[in-house]
């Protein structure tokens, strides 16, 4: 883990350029928002999620999170067939807040196209100065 600025930045993961993460484990994804994300967005009050069995597009909405302050769509860093879906958001959606790379994370899918799409997004090394220049973007 490092942190970029006031923003965690774990390694291992792999990054959407729409504020989402991906972490490949055992030919699956699990998939979450960014700490950056979620500090953007503040408090979270309210998740919407696509059902398991539903299928997801790279850089295509499958959901919005909503905050005191926005309602944003949800970006999916890669495509795939949702096996899992984290049903604890809906009576906490705070998780989103409280603890974005574990307990918040979003969905588990079955990749469709898990190598080509990985090149499309950003790695650690990639997604640390991503957030550098975020950082100095605001």
């Amino acid at each position: 883990m490092v942190k970029v600025g006031d923003y965690e930045v774990p390694e291992g993961l792999y990054y959407h350029k729409e504020y989402l993460w991906a972490r490949v484990e055992n030919g699956k994804a699990r998939i979450g928002i960014t700490d950056y994300a979620q500090k953007q967005l503040r408090e979270i009050v309210y998740v919407e999620l696509p059902s398991a069995g539903d299928t997801i597009t790279q850089s295509e909405p499958f959901g919005t999170v909503e905050s005191v302050k926005a309602v944003s769509d949800l970006i999916a860093p890669i495509s795939g067939t949702i096996e899992e879906v984290n049903e604890e958001l809906e009576s906490k959606p705070e998780l989103l807040n409280e603890d974005p790379y574990s307990k918040g994370w979003l969905l588990v899918i079955t990749p469709t196209n898990l190598d080509a799409e990985l090149k499309k997004i950003m790695d650690f090394k990639a997604s640390v100065e991503w957030h550098k220049e975020l950082i100095k973007g605001s």
